[in-house]
């Protein structure tokens, strides 16, 4: 009960040295690959949802957006075998550190920033002066709307690490009060149990639904440039 709360939020190191990257580079080896001309059951189920999820997203994109599809599904795909190793005990989710988020989230905001600039200028430059807007508050709403196209890494990036974080945080938090409890009141420690059950399938649900809405918002940015 005297553990430090954000103890498990701590980058690990491996003889003085960062593990994250290791930790970073892990997921992506879970990823089962055939080499046969007739797929087992889970390669064809994981290339139906591949399929599923790049279908769902590449529908509203021209053919310049498309050529993000790898890219989009990749992104999704390691997210989520991310926040999912996260719940597992003792163990440490890259994606509750903000830098990594950021790190994520910026690089493709500027890239679909940039994009939009050079090949829709007018179209991206009159995002920041909505048609019929008086004279007196073009200068305000020029500001407002580079304020608001700024701060989109920084609310991709915030959103992932927030939710994920707090998920964590409850888990650990029920997780010490069933400890406790076992010791004083089983009908109580039991309907916790329970409560902590149903929270860790919530949180499974809420690492899938953040790597989707992730890279969804991405692909709104995508579009709106191109």
């Amino acid at each position: 009960m005297n553990e430090n709360l954000f103890a498990s939020f701590i980058a690990p190191t491996i003889l003085g040295l960062p593990a994250a990257v290791l930790i970073i580079l892990f997921p992506p080896l879970l990823i089962p690959t055939s080499k046969y001309l007739i797929n087992n059951r889970l390669i064809t189920t994981q290339q139906w949802l591949i399929k599923l999820t790049s279908k769902q997203m590449m529908t509203m994109h021209n053919t310049k957006g498309r050529t993000w599809s790898l890219m989009l599904v990749s992104l999704i795909i390691f997210i989520a075998t991310t926040n999912l190793l996260g719940l597992l005990p003792h163990s440490f989710t890259p994606t509750t550190q903000l830098s990594m988020n950021l790190a994520m989230a910026i690089p493709l905001w500027a890239g679909a920033v940039i994009m939009g600039l050079r090949s829709k200028i007018k179209n991206a430059l009159a995002h920041f002066l909505p048609q019929g807007t008086p004279t007196p508050l073009i200068p305000m709403l020029v500001i407002i709307e580079t304020i608001s196209l700024l701060i989109q890494p920084m609310a991709l990036a915030v959103r992932l690490t927030a939710n994920i974080t707090a998920g964590h945080l409850l888990m650990h938090l029920i997780g010490n009060a069933t400890l406790a409890m076992s010791t004083i009141n089983l009908p109580s420690t039991l309907i916790i149990f329970t409560i902590l059950i149903l929270l860790t399938i919530l949180e499974i649900a809420v690492a899938l639904i953040q790597a989707y809405v992730f890279t969804l918002l991405v692909s709104l940015y995508l579009h709106d440039n191109t």
